[in-house]
């Protein structure tokens, strides 16, 4: 199969750039790139039409895409009235793959094609949803959700079997476990200390959440004898490079320095935040202390299923911050290669030759200046701005076609 049009290429000083060109997949895999002028014998694609990696979130809920929307809370009295009851729902198994199929095709329909997610306390469940998002073919992470207090009744577990439970876990296709504590307030801490065990020896990656919250922040303080949130992680040895820690807004500069040493990534869920009315992570200073950026949607309080929306929310908050927003070409960067880095994925998140044939079809219906040395208006950030989901023409994974317009 041949693919051609404007390829969007990594570029080492401009985070993306966009190429002329065609690439050929074989068996799910693109097997070369080549780059000019002529386009002969296209299957997919052609003039006009923007060949884009597939997106990839950093940090998502698949049993939230339902509850999308759910507005006038904050993250606390959000989780008890709309999450945990959905979440409940989970204890079927059946019910969990099926909605695992909706939520990640919804997220196909959108761009994603690889993310980030989590699942719920249920062990059935969990592996009912990896085998579901498997079978689709897309890149992922997912992690049974680990609590032992602080939460409903019927989403709690013994520690001791939430552990055993998580080590259990073992890849399925394209889709790796990830050890997953929902966050510190629902977690004591022989839980999270065995949640790092359980990630030293099977290599699993981490996932939590980490002060989205003032109101989270103090009750931390409270659970943990007056410890930071980070070095509540810190001490249960859940900060690693292979972690991804979601939102990250309320930390001081101290704890910064921690996490960067540490190698951790920092979800950043602009649209969550704004949401939820938690606040805005300080990009700028999050960075200087070399932490990686990892936009995420946070679905299901984050309302919009678009990572380019996400990105482009990324941007606005940096504004608002008074700061200098990255430029678009690194935004693109983030939300393709940048998360896939982040999460470990290197088979997806590049046009690159032996990569994993995850690709958007893109035909925008507004004139850019592709080509030029020196155009009027940046093209990425053209399409960044005007940005219409109606654009995204078709999603492949793995070289097949799981989402196409009519």
């Amino acid at each position: 199969m041949i693919v051609a049009g404007w390829l969007m290429l990594p570029d080492p000083h401009e985070g993306v750039c966009l190429k002329r060109g065609f690439l050929t997949v074989e068996h799910g895999v693109i097997r070369s790139v080549e780059f000019g002028e002529e386009i002969f014998m296209a299957d997919m694609g052609g003039e006009g039409t923007i060949v884009c990696p597939g997106f990839v979130d950093a940090h998502m809920h698949l049993p939230q895409v339902p509850v999308i929307g759910a507005d006038g809370m904050g993250l606390l009295q959000w989780l008890e009235r709309v999450v945990y009851p959905a979440e409940a729902s989970w204890a079927d198994p059946d019910l969990a793959a099926e909605a695992t199929d909706h939520a990640v095709r919804t997220l196909c329909s959108f761009g994603t094609t690889a993310f980030a997610g989590y699942a719920t306390v249920h062990f059935d469940a969990a592996k009912a949803a990896m085998r579901a998002a498997a079978e689709i073919g897309v890149r992922a992470l997912i992690g049974q959700v680990l609590m032992d207090r602080n939460a409903p009744e019927e989403l709690v577990r013994p520690a001791a079997q939430l552990l055993q439970e998580a080590a259990k876990h073992d890849q399925i296709g394209r889709v790796r476990p990830a050890v997953s504590p929902r966050f510190a307030i629902s977690c004591t801490p022989e839980l999270l200390a065995g949640a790092g065990k359980v990630a030293e020896t099977t290599g699993q990656f981490v996932q939590t959440h980490l002060s989205e919250t003032r109101d989270e922040c103090a009750k931390v303080r409270e659970l943990f004898d007056g410890l930071s949130y980070t070095e509540v992680y810190a001490r249960a040895g859940l900060l690693r490079r292979r972690c991804v820690l979601g939102h990250g807004i309320w930390l001081d500069d101290e704890e910064r320095r921690t996490i960067g040493a540490s190698g951790a990534a920092i979800a950043h869920c602009p649209t969550a935040n704004a949401f939820l009315g938690a606040g805005m992570m300080d990009l700028r200073r999050n960075v200087e202390a070399k932490i990686r950026p990892a936009p995420g949607s946070d679905i299901g309080a984050g309302p919009d299923r678009s990572m380019v929306r996400v990105a482009r929310a990324m941007l606005d908050v940096a504004r608002l911050r008074g700061e200098l927003a990255p430029p678009a070409s690194h935004a693109w960067w983030s939300i393709t290669g940048g998360n896939a880095s982040v999460l470990g994925f290197d088979d997806t998140g590049q046009i690159e030759q032996g990569r994993s044939a995850d690709l958007l079809l893109i035909e925008p219906d507004i004139e850019l200046e592709l080509g030029e040395d020196e155009p009027s208006i940046d093209p990425l950030g053209a399409l960044l701005y005007a940005w219409d989901d109606r654009w995204l023409k078709r999603t492949l994974v793995h070289g097949k076609t799981v989402y196409a317009s009519l």
